[in-house]
C-alpha cells in the first residue's frame, strides 16, 4: 500500500527508516527517465502549481523537470510581488484557489512554517521545498540518497559513518533537516565546524545527542577532517541576517580547496554542497580547483535531486506503480543516454 498517497511532505519528521527506503527505491527507478534512454507519460494532463516566493534555481527548475518528466505541465509562480500575496491574501485563501488549478504544489516560502501553514488549506499534496530557516525535506532527502550511493560505491554504509558539517549550521536548512534523517541510523559521528555565532541550533543537536551520536563542536577547520568520510558544506545564508554587513563578517571563514583538502582529508572523502556554492573571491567556501576531483560529489547530489523529486511526486499522486505502463521511445539525440 502507497501511504503516501494524497499526503503532504512538510517535514522530515514525518519519515521512517521504511519510509525513506521506499522512496529511494522509487527514485532508483526513476534513473531511465532521467537519462533519456526512454521516457514516460504517466502524469499526462496533471499540473504542478511550482510556488516559489522565494530565490531559487535548481530546487524550483527540478521540481518542475521532475513533473516535465513524468509527463506532467508546470504553472509557475515566481517571487512573492508577483503573487496576490503582497495584496495580504492569506495563506490560506492563497492555497484554497491554486489547489484548484493544480493537482500537486511545491512551494518555497521565506517564512519558517509557511509551508505547513499552506498546506492547511489546499486541497492538493503540498511538497515543501523550503520554508526560511527551518526545513528542506526534499533536500534533505536527495543528500541522504548521495550519502549512500557515495559511501557503498567506496563499501562504506550510513551507520558508523563519520560527517563533518562546515560553515552556516545556524540558517543553512539542509543541514537541520539532514541531521534529523541522520539521527534514525547509528553509530554517527558529527564533527560540527561554523563560528560560534552561527552554530547548529540547541534542538537539533539535542536530536542528535539523544539518538545517541556522537558530537564534535569546534571553530577550527584544521585539523577536525582527518576522520570525515562525508565533508558538507554550505554557504553563508546571508539572506537570513539581520543585515549584509553582519553576514559580511563570516564570508570566506571556511574555504575548501584541493590543498586544503589533500592536507585534512582522508583520500576517499567525499565532498558535498547543496549549492549554490559562492564563488565570489570574498567567499569562495568551494575552490574551483575542486571541480574534477572525483570525490566532489555536488553535481552528482544535483542529480539526484531530480531522481528523488520525480519519486515524491510518483509517490504521493499514487503512480509510482505504473511507469512503465506509459511508456515510450525517446525520439530526439541525448547525450545523457550516451553516458
Amino acid at each position: 500500500m502507497n501511504h503516501f498517497q494524497g499526503s503532504h511532505i512538510l517535514s522530515v519528521n514525518q519519515l521512517d527508516l521504511d519510509a525513506i527506503q521506499t522512496i529511494f527505491s522509487v527514485a532508483q527507478k526513476m534513473t531511465p527517465y532521467a537519462l533519456r534512454e526512454k521516457r514516460t507519460k504517466v502524469l499526462d494532463g496533471a499540473i504542478l502549481g511550482n510556488l516559489f516566493f522565494e530565490p531559487s534555481t535548481r530546487t524550483r527548475v527540478s521540481f518542475g523537470c521532475a513533473f516535465n518528466l513524468l509527463g506532467g505541465r508546470v504553472a509557475e509562480t515566481v517571487g512573492m510581488a508577483s503573487s496576490s500575496l503582497s495584496k495580504g491574501e492569506s495563506l490560506y485563501d492563497t492555497a484554497r484557489v491554486l489547489s484548484s488549478y493544480s493537482d500537486v504544489i511545491a512551494m518555497r516560502h521565506p517564512e519558517s512554517y509557511s509551508v505547513r501553514e499552506f498546506a492547511e488549506g489546499s486541497r492538493v499534496p503540498v511538497i515543501n521545498g523550503g520554508d526560511g530557516a527551518n526545513e528542506h525535506p526534499t533536500q534533505a532527502l536527495l543528500d541522504l540518497f548521495t550519502i549512500q550511493k557515495e559511501l557503498h560505491s567506496k563499501g562504506l554504509g550510513i551507520d558508523g559513518m563519520h560527517i563533518a558539517m562546515v560553515g552556516d549550521l545556524k540558517y543553512g536548512r539542509t543541514v537541520h533537516s539532514l541531521s534529523r534523517l541522520l539521527c534514525m541510523y547509528k553509530n554517527i559521528s558529527f564533527t560540527l565546524i561554523s563560528p560560534a555565532e552561527l552554530a547548529m541550533p540547541d534542538y537539533v543537536i539535542a536530536d542528535i545527542e539523544n539518538a545517541g551520536h556522537k558530537i564534535t563542536i569546534t571553530d577550527q577547520l584544521e585539523g577536525n577532517l582527518d576522520q570525515a568520510d562525508i565533508l558538507y558544506l554550505t554557504r553563508i545564508q546571508e539572506e537570513r541576517f539581520p543585515s549584509q554587513e553582519e553576514a559580511d563578517k563570516y564570508r570566506g571563514k571556511f574555504r575548501l580547496n584541493s590543498a586544503i583538502y589533500t592536507k585534512n582529508c582522508k583520500s576517499n572523502t567525499v565532498i558535498m554542497h547543496p549549492l549554490p556554492r559562492d564563488s565570489r573571491l570574498q567567499a569562495n567556501e568551494l575552490d574551483n580547483d575542486l571541480n574534477n576531483h572525483p570525490n566532489l560529489a555536488i553535481f552528482r547530489q544535483a542529480d539526484n535531486g531530480l531522481l528523488i523529486r520525480m519519486a515524491l511526486f510518483a509517490l504521493t499522486l499514487g503512480v509510482d506503480n505504473q511507469l512503465e505502463k506509459y511508456e515510450c521511445p525517446v525520439n530526439w539525440y541525448s547525450r545523457k543516454a550516451d553516458r
